[in-house]
């Protein structure tokens, strides 16, 4: 699924298909994380109910209001413990499917917000 905006930026999500995802002008094939300081991390996502917060540690760094999980073609629910600890940061955490994640992340950096966002593509 291709996206569009307006105005292109290093950090807009512009298509994420099952095994890629362009980001800016990067293409990955493979999972990826990325922050609204503009960090791509390779981030491989386990099984849902094995992530956790201490997994997600290099991603809270940057201190996000808002954790966006693209689960692939299909969604999954979040651990309870994972929504939990969020909570207690003062993180929101919203888990779709990828396309859904793709659309909310560039949104929501649109708006001047400061999502981070895992980006599974298989």
């Amino acid at each position: 699924m291709k996206f569009s905006r307006d105005q292109l930026s290093p950090l807009t999500i512009r298509e994420a298909e099952p095994g890629l995802v362009r980001i800016g002008t990067d293409e990955f094939r493979h999972d990826v994380a990325l922050t609204a300081d503009g960090n791509v991390i390779d981030f491989s996502l386990p099984a849902m109910d094995s992530l956790t917060e201490k997994r997600l540690g290099e991603l809270l760094q940057a201190e996000p209001e808002m954790l966006i999980i693209g689960t692939g073609w299909k969604s999954m629910l979040p651990p309870r413990e994972l929504v939990f600890a969020m909570a207690r940061r003062g993180v929101g955490i919203e888990v779709m499917d990828t396309p859904a994640a793709c659309r909310t992340f560039n949104i929501l950096v649109g708006e001047g917000r400061r999502p981070a966002a895992i980006i599974k593509i298989s």
